[in-house]
Formats: structure tokens, sequence, C-alpha cells
């Protein structure tokens, strides 16, 4: 996950989403193809009976209430700062604006709750993936899935897709990079516990070890600083730091990924929670009739192409 998230301008959903899709639950994995919506629907992942998923019935924290976990502050495009509320520090998840406010509260009306029936809670982003008994019902916050996070949580279907993406300054000698081999030439940075430094150190394996930094805000002010020579993120928030956050900087190119490498968001929900199958059967519908490709069309349709960075 990568944390800093982009402006109201990102590739369209087809172009980061590629031929080729995976989407993996806590229990397993399959191959996608063509859409969030298509790839959701083919995923493999144990759909419960209608009953099973009956509103009233569903464990949540609160009886009646859906809650919903993210981090503060709250990034556009995934949230939007139209309105402010207290607690949240910039973008306000309760609007409904926003890819990953919508997404919550489609995820929430499918699964039965009004909006008015949905509670949102600031929570960081490294208390939503550690072991232990949450307080949210599930999380979101660009969280991508890896086989190590479901040791200490469930992490639902994918709802989102991307690639990763390099950042650097403008007229840096990386920004004219075309191939992985040059850019692990160059000193590298990425935020701690993403799996932006997971592709660094095992895809990209820099001959200099990346540096580490506590969140994007750091790696980004490290950047501008010359401690790095480039910063790896996912796509949209690549566009959001290069188009918002610094005055200099240029996006190189998205990170090359293998068809079931292919990175996803998933929400978090306690380990082996019982209410993982109905949130999984809730995003599959929503692929099915289209609704995952609306929201990111919706919230995404507006970025600038970035080119690929060979293998």
């Amino acid at each position: 996950m990568t944390r800093i998230t982009p402006s109201h301008r990102t590739l369209p959903a087809i172009l980061l989403i590629g031929t080729l899709l995976m989407a993996c639950t806590a229990t397993g994995s399959g191959s996608q193809s063509a859409s969030p919506s298509t790839a959701a629907s083919q995923a493999a992942s144990a759909e419960p009976s209608a009953e099973a998923c009956v509103t009233e019935d569903l464990p949540t924290k609160t009886a009646g209430v859906l809650t919903v976990g993210t981090d503060n502050p709250a990034f556009p495009p995934y949230f939007s700062d139209s309105t402010q509320t207290d607690p949240w520090e910039f973008g306000d998840p309760t609007n409904g604006e926003g890819f990953e406010s919508a997404i919550a509260y489609a995820l929430a009306e499918q699964l039965g709750f009004s909006a008015d029936q949905v509670e949102w809670i600031p929570v960081p982003f490294n208390n939503s993936i550690a072991p232990g008994e949450k307080d949210f019902d599930v999380y979101l916050a660009q969280v991508s899935f890896t086989e190590e996070r479901t040791q200490a949580v469930d992490l639902s279907e994918g709802y989102f897709f991307s690639n990763q993406a390099l950042v650097t300054n403008a007229g840096s000698e990386l920004a004219s990079a075309t191939t992985v081999a040059e850019v692990a030439a160059a000193q590298l940075g990425a935020a701690g516990n993403t799996t932006s430094l997971t592709y660094i150190e095992e895809k990209i394996q820099p001959a200099q070890e990346p540096r580490v930094y506590d969140d994007n805000t750091a790696a980004k002010a490290a950047l501008e600083a010359g401690q790095v020579e480039g910063v790896v993120f996912d796509l949209a928030t690549a566009f959001y730091i290069v188009n918002v956050e610094m005055e200099d900087g240029v996006v190189v190119g998205q990170l090359p990924s293998d068809p079931e490498d292919k990175e996803h968001f998933s929400f978090v929900l306690d380990l082996d929670s019982p209410l993982t199958d109905c949130v999984n059967e809730a995003i599959l519908a929503m692929g099915e009739n289209g609704e995952l490709d609306t929201i990111a069309a919706e919230w995404h349709a507006d970025y600038v192409e970035a080119p690929f960075i060979a293998e």
C-alpha cells in the first residue's frame, strides 16, 4: 500500500488494469482478465448462501451499523476534501466522494446498509494490518494484497488493480530511464511496510540498498532533498505526488508486472472474520454488475497516461 494518494487525475481503469488480472483472497487465488469487474466476477471465492448474508444477521461490531476504517489524513482522489468534519484532517470519507469513499458506500449498500448506517473511524495503516482484533468491520486505504498480510488479517477480493510507478525529480538522469536495468543503478527509496518497497527489493533488485521511510510523505521529502534519486509508489499515488505535492517531480513510468503479480487493493477484516465471505460476495456482485468499473471511471479517469518501463 502507498498511503499518500493521487489527485482527481488518473489513468482510465482499462489502462491501469491491463489485459490479465489476478484477484487473490485470503484463502486462494485465480487468474483474471479485462477489468476490475471481470476480475471480481471470476475470482475464486467461497460464495455463501443468500441467507448467510442477510443484513440484520451480519455480525458487525455494532448491531445495524457497518464500521469502516481508513487512514487519516485521507487524500484525494480516494477521498474528497469538499467537506471537512472532525476528526478528518484532509479528505472527508463521510461525504461519499472520492474513489474509496464511494466504494465503501457501494459495499455497504450491497450488504444492505443505508448510508446513515455507515460509521467511519480513523485507523493508522500499520494498525490495520497488525495482528489482533480490530475496531472496524472493514478497512480500506489502498491496502495491497500480499500473502504475508493474510497471516494477520483477512483480505478481500480486489476492488481496484494497478501497477507500481517510479517518480524522480525533473532534470534527473533517472527521468530518461526506459529499462529496469537503468532504474536498478539508481539510489531508490520507498515507504516501509509497503508493496512499493517489496517491488524494489524483489523485482528491481537495485545495486544499492533501498532507503526506507516511515511513510510516503517522508519518501517524497527525501527525493526532493536529493537523498534518493527515485521513489516507487503505486501509479495513482505517483501522479498525485507529482501533480499536487511536488514542484518539479516527474513520473518516469509504470514498472512492469507479470499478469499474475498484478497488484490489487483489498478490504481488511479481522482474521477469520465471519463477514469476509459476505464482503467477497458483495465485491463479486459489484464487479458483475459493472459498479466497480463505474466508480473507477468516475474518480480515476483523468490521469495522464504513463509509459511503461521495459524489463
